[in-house]
C-alpha cells in the first residue's frame, strides 16, 4: 500500500479513535489500530472488542493495501512531525515506511488479518437526531452513572425507546439523571440499550454540535455515524433496575435555588469534608440555606445564602460533591429543588426535561 495524506488531518483522525485503543489490551493486536488505502481513502479503525471506533479521510493513494500499526506510538510520531504531508507505505512485510519531507521512519506492523472484524450494522433500525441534542442527553446523563460498581449494568447509561421518546438514565444508587428527547422511531418500537460508560464518554468527547447524527440500533449493539466517524458499541446485558420508584412525583416542599452561588458555596464547604466523612449539612431556615462541614482532620466550614424558603427549620445531609455534579448540569440562572424531608431524596430540576435525584446522607455523618 501507498498513500498520502495530509498532517494535521491525520493527527485529528488518529486522535478521534486512538482513545478507544485499551492501554492494557488482552491480546497484542488490540494496541494496534488499522489502516486501510482503497479507492482515494484511507480508513483507521479501531477496537477494544467492546467499542470500534473508524473514520475516515481522503489522501491520494497510490497502492491500495493495509496494515496494522501500533496506535499509541504511531500517533506519537505523526503528531510530532511538521511537514504538510505523510507518506506511508507498506510492501509484503508487516512494516510502514512513513515519510515526512527529510525525516523517514519505519514501523513494525501486525499483519490486517489478525485485526478483528467491527460489527456489522446491516439489518438495523435507526434514526436521525440533533448532534447537539444527543450529546446533551448523553452528558447529563452518564456523570450519575457508576464508574465502578459490581452491578455492572450500573456501569453504563440506559437508553430507553418508547412511543418516539428515548428516556436516557444513569444512576449508582446515590444520585440520579434522567433526561428524554423525542427520536423519529415507530411508536411501537420498544426497547432498552445499556450503553457502556466508555461509549457514552467518548460519544460525548468526540460529538460535534453542528452535526446530524444517525444512531443504528440491533439488539446486541448500536452505531453511531457523525459525518466521517463511526463508532460501534456492543450493548451490556442484563436488567436495569426499575428507578422511576426513586424519583420523587410529590415533594412538600419545593423552592428555587440560585445555581451558581450554590455551586461556589459548594465549592467552598467542600473543602472542610474527608473521603471518609464526604457530607455537608443543609440547614434550611425561613429565607436561609447554610451548608455547616465540621470534621476533626480539617476544621469547620459554614457558609449561606438566601433562599425562598418558608416553611419549619429543616437540616439534611448531602454529599456536596454530587450535588455539585447535578449543579454543574443545569443550565439555568435557578433551579426548583424538591424535598420531604431529611430521610427521603431529593429532586432538582431545570426548564429542561431533565430530572437530577440525590440520595441524602445520614445527618450523622456529616459532622
Amino acid at each position: 500500500m501507498k498513500g498520502i495524506v495530509s498532517r494535521p488531518e491525520l493527527v485529528a483522525m488518529i486522535g478521534k479513535i486512538q482513545s478507544v485503543v485499551p492501554s492494557k489490551p488482552a491480546i497484542p493486536i488490540l494496541a494496534n489500530i488499522l489502516v486501510e488505502a482503497y479507492g482515494n481513502h484511507i480508513t483507521l479503525s479501531g477496537t477494544d472488542l467492546t467499542v470500534s471506533a473508524k473514520v475516515q479521510m481522503e489522501a491520494r493513494i497510490e497502492e491500495e493495501g493495509a496494515i496494522t500499526l501500533p496506535a499509541r506510538r504511531f500517533f506519537q510520531l505523526v503528531r510530532e512531525m511538521r511537514a504538510p504531508e505523510v507518506e506511508i507505505e507498506c510492501g509484503s512485510e508487516e512494516i510502514a515506511t512513513i515519510t515526512a519531507g527529510s525525516s523517514k521512519f519505519r514501523l513494525n506492523g501486525i499483519h490486517k488479518s489478525e485485526f478483528p472484524a467491527l460489527p456489522n450494522l446491516s439489518n438495523s433500525t435507526s434514526f436521525s437526531i440533533d448532534g447537539a441534542t444527543f450529546k446533551e442527553v448523553l452528558a447529563k446523563s452518564v456523570f450519575a452513572a457508576a464508574k465502578e460498581d459490581s452491578r455492572h449494568v450500573l456501569n453504563g447509561v440506559l437508553m430507553h425507546i418508547q412511543n418516539g421518546e428515548a428516556t436516557f438514565i444513569g444512576t449508582d444508587g446515590k444520585r440520579l439523571a434522567k433526561i428524554l428527547t423525542p427520536v423519529e422511531l415507530s411508536e411501537s418500537h420498544t426497547h432498552d440499550y445499556l450503553l457502556p460508560l466508555k461509549a457514552v464518554d467518548e460519544l460525548v468527547k468526540i460529538m460535534e454540535d453542528k452535526n446530524s447524527v444517525t444512531v443504528s440500533l440491533l439488539p446486541d449493539k448500536i452505531g453511531v455515524e457523525m459525518g466521517s466517524y463511526t463508532l460501534i458499541t456492543k450493548l451490556l446485558s442484563g436488567d436495569y433496575p426499575d428507578v422511576e420508584r426513586i424519583i420523587p412525583e410529590h415533594s412538600d416542599l419545593s423552592f428555587t435555588l440560585h445555581r451558581e452561588e450554590l455551586m461556589s458555596l459548594l465549592k467552598q464547604v467542600a473543602l472542610f469534608t474527608t473521603e471518609t466523612s464526604l457530607s455537608v449539612q443543609f440547614v434550611f431556615n425561613p429565607g436561609e440555606l447554610t451548608l455547616l462541614a465540621n470534621t476533626s482532620e480539617i476544621g469547620e466550614g459554614k457558609v449561606s445564602m438566601p433562599v425562598d424558603y418558608s416553611g419549619e427549620s429543616m437540616q439534611i445531609a448531602f454529599n456536596p460533591l454530587f450535588f455539585h455534579d447535578i449543579l454543574r448540569h443545569c443550565k439555568d440562572e435557578t433551579v426548583s429543588f424538591s424535598i420531604t424531608n431529611a430521610h427521603n431524596p431529593g429532586l432538582i430540576t431545570d426548564s429542561s426535561k431533565a430530572k437530577f435525584v440525590i440520595m441524602p446522607m445520614r445527618l450523622s455523618q456529616s459532622g
